[in-house]
């Protein structure tokens, strides 16, 4: 099948697993952003997913996407360097038309990733989890503000989470032009419209992520 056995199909995978990720991630931040101005409002969308089967088969579709989309991303790193062979040896000087993001898209990945991984970590496991498997920390797993508090009142935490957000901005930005190149809207003015377009995006996206990061950190000193 085309899709699968193809450079462009691989790319399409790419880009529609990356759609569904930053549509992801824009309902988590707008969540997130509730429990800024109100715990019982954020708890009440935490009772409300809770475990809920709606709730775990879009858990569970979100870490199929996640896979699917770092797999393909190995395979398309992996043929790229395949295809040009010795020649990216040969010149150590890195093109200047060619964005730092673009460059690190395999190494910016990983680290979402394992932002990622850390965050369901910190959330999902003691949330979610512990209402399917019924055992831990029963009292706290629908008070998401609880754990909001808990997570981002250690500085660690807080750094590593920062960091984590950068590095998924820079991959967001390029991944969004990407993709749109992708599906065909390459157009050179709506293209560069586009562009501007997703960088403000994807600059609100992690700015809210990251004041929910900073005030409950804040709030904790």
């Amino acid at each position: 099948m085309w899709l699968f056995n193809s450079s462009i199909g691989r790319k399409v995978i790419m880009a529609v697993t990356g759609m569904a990720l930053i549509l992801f991630l824009t309902f988590h931040m707008s969540m997130n952003v509730v429990a800024l101005f109100s715990a019982e409002g954020y708890n009440m969308i935490c009772e409300m997913l809770g475990a809920n089967w709606y709730a775990v088969v879009a858990t569970m579709a979100l870490a199929a996407l996640a896979v699917i989309h770092i797999i393909y991303a190995f395979i398309l790193t992996m043929k790229n360097r395949a295809a040009r062979g010795s020649e990216r040896y040969a010149v150590t000087e890195k093109p200047s038309k060619v964005e730092w993001a673009s460059q690190n898209m395999l190494v910016l990945g990983l680290i979402v990733l394992l932002g990622l991984a850390v965050h369901l970590y910190d959330f999902w496991a003691k949330m979610m989890l512990v209402d399917l498997v019924g055992s831990g920390d029963l009292a706290h797993s629908t008070d998401g503000a609880y754990w909001i508090q808990y997570v981002f009142s250690n500085t660690g935490h807080v750094v590593c989470y920062l960091l984590w957000l950068c590095a998924l901005w820079f991959h967001l930005t390029h991944g969004f032009w990407s993709m749109l190149q992708t599906m065909g809207l390459n157009g050179k003015v709506w293209f560069t419209r586009w562009k501007v377009i997703g960088i403000a995006y994807v600059t609100v996206l992690c700015a809210g992520f990251a004041s929910v990061v900073v005030w409950f950190y804040i709030q904790s000193l």
